[in-house]
């Protein structure tokens, strides 16, 4: 018999970093994350806090050492600090993250941190009020800079924002964006609209604004200089000479990053989705409820998992979406 050597899909990509979702609710309704007539999953269907911790436990004995949690937004989830200090305590973990947006923080950042999370990632679109409502549908924005100010204050190894851009929405603050990154220290990834999920707000194609265009605009201000640097996910980083900033690129249309990718994601209502853009997925809820306490039976249907992941997505701006899952409902 060959020694298990961590988990590894059918393309030979070996797969370290779990994202779970923890909950599909949110305070905030972003215009591409969700529907405006969001219906959330029943409470009674969603993974509890001891099998969130159960399958957690288990993707790290199989080798996996980074896990980012995830919603909507993780922090409205009742009770969810038991989450992170029990994955804290994981020796084998090595990174234990939360992407946000940065409205509760200012309640959770210092125990988060004691808790063991490493890192943490706050969304922020826009730093004009008015825009920050519009694209929130309903958000104030000095509840996310105060959160911002939090996770400073708390310490943690490093915190990094996150801005999905659109054009004329608020592709012209690329520039500010970094800016207000610089200033405080800290990373910035900008993301291109994932298209999940059918939204009446906007036509995606027309408000698509790539990668490329934005390294252009930055680049009239601020000398981008391209790294090897990685945190484990799909960011492509670039360094601004003399700043400890990272400015990160997150483009699943302009620079697929299928071939490289290492990341399951864990749905809050358990189901275990191989791909983001595709629907393989297995039921993992009914794996751990039909056998309470079993952890081989557990690790052998997630190394199974593995084959069914695809080689990639295919997002066609010009299309409907196949997927018809909302990106709260996927995991942020």
């Amino acid at each position: 018999m060959t020694e298990f050597t961590g988990l590894t899909d059918r393309f030979g990509r070996h797969v370290n970093y779990l994202r779970i979702s923890v909950t599909d609710r949110c305070d905030l309704r972003c215009v591409y994350c969700m529907a405006e007539d969001v219906q959330f999953v029943p409470r009674p269907q969603l993974l509890t806090l001891e099998e969130i911790t159960r399958i957690g436990r288990a993707f790290v004995n199989l080798g996996v050492r980074k896990i980012r949690i995830t919603g909507g937004e993780p922090l409205t989830r009742r009770n969810i600090l038991q989450v992170f200090q029990e994955l804290g305590q994981l020796e084998s973990l090595q990174d234990l993250t939360i992407t946000t947006n940065g409205t509760q923080l200012h309640r959770y950042a210092k125990d988060l941190q004691k808790a063991g999370v490493t890192r943490v990632n706050i969304s922020i679109d826009s730093l004009h009020e008015d825009r920050f409502r519009a694209i929130t549908r309903n958000g104030e924005l000095h509840r996310t800079l105060t959160g911002i100010d939090s996770a400073l204050e708390a310490g943690f190894k490093r915190v990094k924002l996150n801005a999905v851009i659109l054009k004329n929405r608020n592709h012209d603050e690329v520039q500010s964006l970094v800016a207000f990154a610089v200033d405080r220290g800290i990373d910035i990834s900008f993301i291109e609209e994932m298209p999940l999920g059918i939204i009446d707000e906007h036509d995606r194609a027309a408000v698509y604004y790539s990668s490329d265009q934005i390294l252009a605009d930055l680049t009239r201000h601020y000398e981008m200089i391209p790294t090897t640097e990685s945190t484990g996910g799909p960011s492509r980083y670039y360094r601004i000479p003399g700043m400890d900033t990272r400015v990160g690129f997150i483009s699943p249309h302009s620079h697929n990053f299928c071939d490289q990718c290492n990341r399951v994601r864990l749905t809050a209502e358990g189901r275990l989705l191989l791909c983001l853009g595709q629907e393989h997925s297995i039921d993992l809820k009914r794996v751990v409820r039909a056998h309470p306490g079993d952890e081989s039976v557990l690790q052998q249907a997630i190394i199974d998992s593995m084959d069914l992941k695809p080689k990639g997505h295919d997002f066609d701006l010009q299309t409907q979406p196949v997927i018809f899952r909302h990106m709260n409902t996927t995991g942020g």
